[in-house]
């Protein structure tokens, strides 16, 4: 197992080498000139001088070769350079925006488990039943319904309901408090939007589940356990679901990764400031440096959260085995 992690590891190495180097290409092919956007000639002209200089202080006067090598050098060592719009260093800026993301795509993906999994494996136990009706139109409903829009009705609702039971509309307040300082205020901050994409989370993972367990159920050992005697709960528990979730692990690990950096709508709807719009904001003022550490970032934790995965494999099926 150890030789297996080690093996992962390693061959992350290359992924990330090329992601860098596909994002650093990307973004020198954006029209445009940063140096220009912040010297405000956007619309009018501006002093080739101050245009150099600004080339110069932020390195850009360099070879692209060199700009590349400086990059991955610094992200190996753990330097994500300076932002090149705000001048404060990079790991400052997603420092300050990060905890909001990770702790929406948390507890997102506790609602989105607990909701799931339940239903769905409800569902193919009662399969053409009006359980199993409910539940897959539950799951239809999520898939088609858009986050954003769900977003917008969860809040008017709330404010709907805060006018009849109290009498003034209540809103979550804004600047994002971290849990260990006042856990009620940043519970009231984060709890509409993960039960938004929880619920959206939870309709796809639904699916996978009810498919999964309807498979697993057909196989051959479950119809020896039951032809053995076997109690229904301990042949549902220990034989179909555990098998059942391979599939599910991997949809729930690729989903949780893609939170990190893919609530852009979202936050934007419930006003949080997280690695979302901060990846919009860079790429917008063409900021070099943040956005190719948040690209590097989002395929870091997509390296992990597979790595994750395929070790929870060995654990859900002891036929699986790593050498």
């Amino acid at each position: 197992m150890y030789r297996y992690i080690l093996n992962r590891l390693l061959l992350a190495v290359p992924t990330l080498i090329g992601a860098a180097a596909l994002v650093f290409a990307l973004m020198r092919l954006i029209p445009g000139d940063i140096c220009v956007v912040r010297l405000g000639g956007g619309g009018g002209m501006v002093d080739p001088k101050a245009v150099a200089a600004c080339h110069a202080q932020l390195g850009l006067d360099r070879s692209l070769f060199l700009q590349f090598v400086d990059f991955i050098v610094g992200f190996a060592g753990g330097n994500f350079g300076i932002s090149m719009w705000s001048g404060k260093p990079v790991i400052v800026e997603i420092g300050s925006r990060i905890a909001i993301s990770l702790e929406i795509a948390i507890l997102s993906t506790v609602v989105a488990v607990a909701i799931a999994i339940p239903l769905g494996t409800l569902s193919a136990l009662r399969q053409n039943s009006w359980l199993d009706h409910f539940v897959r139109t539950v799951a239809i409903a999520g898939i088609a319904t858009p986050s954003f829009w769900l977003g917008i009705m969860s809040i008017l609702l709330v404010l709907e309901v805060s006018q009849l039971t109290t009498g003034a509309p209540w809103m979550p307040p804004i600047d994002y408090v971290p849990l260990w300082e006042d856990p009620l205020r940043n519970l009231s901050i984060v709890i509409l939007p993960a039960l938004t994409i929880g619920y959206r989370y939870s309709a796809v993972t639904m699916r996978m589940t009810r498919s999964a367990m309807l498979e697993v159920l057909r196989e051959d050992y479950i119809r020896t356990a039951r032809a053995k005697g076997l109690l229904e709960q301990l042949i549902v528990n220990r034989h179909a679901l555990k098998n059942a979730m391979l599939p599910v692990v991997t949809l729930i690990g690729i989903e949780f990764a893609f939170l990190i950096g893919g609530l852009v709508v979202t936050e934007q709807v419930f006003n949080l400031n997280g690695i979302g719009r901060l990846f919009v904001q860079a790429v917008q003022n063409q900021d070099y440096t943040l956005t190719q550490a948040l690209v590097m970032l989002t395929v870091t934790i997509f390296i992990f959260t597979n790595l994750v995965v395929d070790v929870l494999y060995a654990w859900l099926d002891p036929r699986i085995r790593f050498g």
